[in-house]
């Protein structure tokens, strides 16, 4: 049976492990400076831990991948070459690049490391995965305007390097992620292929026509103007028979600012949805696992290029922030006593409500007991951000990793 890889994001140490533990067979990382997703809170990943961090993939039984794919000026070549030993001292599975002189500096320092090609260098054709393969690399990260079909000609014109592409995530407006409206909006403050995107494009707009009288573009307009530049999220969980049959090895998932709880419940999902396609390729059942995925955080849901074409409903007109069709209630501390298990609250949970907890190995709904302080004072509820103790109808095993939400799907999901 072929393997085929679950990528998962790892934002900080903690998503590194949740998204493994859910079911991800490798992660991709970066540091600030470096990395097109820079991640500046929570147990940060940076070049004093990023040995700690592969340690800890490769501990867990996963392959961990750095990201160097900015786009170098002059400074972050001579950065680099200044710290590039430490990157090497790490040894990452792999490095992803996309510039030609990080990647030159990657072949000297880092001979022994993997070379994966980002998506950033646009590549659409069987031609340029050759020139990548013939240059060293082992992977090419497709881009994300190829459908599936020519996924498959490349396959098929280059059976000897590794395939990767996106399957869920965020999308960017641009071609393959080449952007300036942030470097344009902000004067220069928060340059996109730096890490530091102030997604411009989910900003709304108001759009004005001066110089095509009698042209008119139909958008979606409300009082708080169109969002006429943001794209919808991008789920391929029904098309993963068509993705593995193309030939792809690595199946990435986009999400290195997503939260703690996205990361989880969609590595659980498409570990579930590729399993069941492996082990039942002849009818496997996968819309179920797109109402799964309605579940975390997204704007609305497209298959992108992935059929052949982005049509104009691939855009999402009235919302650019990621609605969720679940609330994500608490975060599992690790810790039981007298049937209690200590909780981070995330969103208010109240005496005697039903949730569905989720962990690696779990999925169930239960029953809100009990809630209690530190001090061992029954609570009416548990409050935003509080430390809580709960006993529930049903109790958690793999409770070490758990987390719980509320039932079913918010209808503002589509």
């Amino acid at each position: 049976m072929r393997n085929i890889e679950l990528l998962m994001p790892a934002g900080n140490l903690e998503k590194l492990e949740y998204a493994v533990r859910y079911g991800a067979d490798a992660v991709y990382l970066g540091v600030v400076d470096f990395s097109l997703r820079a991640m500046r809170k929570g147990s940060i990943i940076t070049l004093d831990n990023l040995d700690h961090a592969v340690e800890l993939a490769h501990k867990l039984g996963a392959k961990a991948y750095v990201t160097l794919n900015i786009f170098a000026f002059n400074k972050d070549i001579k950065l680099l070459e200044e710290c590039i030993e430490r990157f090497a001292a790490a040894k990452p599975d792999a490095v992803i690049v996309s510039d030609f002189g990080i990647l030159n500096l990657v072949r000297k320092k880092m001979p022994n490391t993997q070379i994966h090609i980002s998506t950033q260098t646009n590549t659409l054709n069987y031609e340029s995965v050759k020139f990548w393969r013939d240059f060293g690399a082992s992977r090419v990260i497709l881009a994300r305007e190829l459908p599936i079909k020519d996924i498959a000609e490349i396959r098929k014109q280059v059976p000897d390097i590794e395939l990767e592409c996106f399957i869920h995530g965020a999308q960017c407006v641009s071609f393959s992620g080449r952007c300036l409206l942030s470097d344009y909006f902000t004067n220069g403050e928060r340059n996109a292929n730096h890490g530091n995107c102030s997604q411009s494009c989910r900003w709304s707009y108001k759009l004005v026509e001066e110089t095509r009288p009698g042209e008119y573009y139909e958008i979606n307009q409300d009082e708080r103007g169109s969002h006429i530049l943001s794209p919808k999220d991008l789920c391929l969980v029904e098309y993963l028979p068509q993705l593995i049959e193309a030939g792809v090895d690595s199946l990435k998932v986009e999400g290195r600012t997503k939260s703690l709880y996205y990361v989880s419940a969609v590595a659980k999902t498409y570990r579930a949805a590729i399993d069941e396609c492996l082990n039942n390729p002849s009818n496997p059942d996968l819309h179920k696992y797109f109402i799964e995925l309605q579940k975390v955080g997204n704007r609305g849901y497209t298959t992108g290029f992935a059929l052949g074409e982005n049509k104009p409903d691939s855009y999402s007109y009235d919302i650019s922030k990621g609605l969720a069709g679940a609330d994500f209630l608490c975060e599992f501390k690790g810790e039981v006593q007298n049937n209690s298990y200590l909780v981070k609250i995330k969103n208010k949970m109240n005496l005697n409500d039903e949730v569905e907890i989720i962990t690696p190995t779990e999925q169930f709904i239960t029953k809100v007991l009990k809630i209690t302080n530190k001090d061992g004072e029954e609570l009416p509820l548990g409050n935003t951000n509080d430390d809580v103790w709960i006993e529930f109808s049903q109790e958690p095993k793999d409770y070490k990793f758990a987390i719980a939400r509320t039932i079913g799907v918010k209808s503002h999901v589509s």
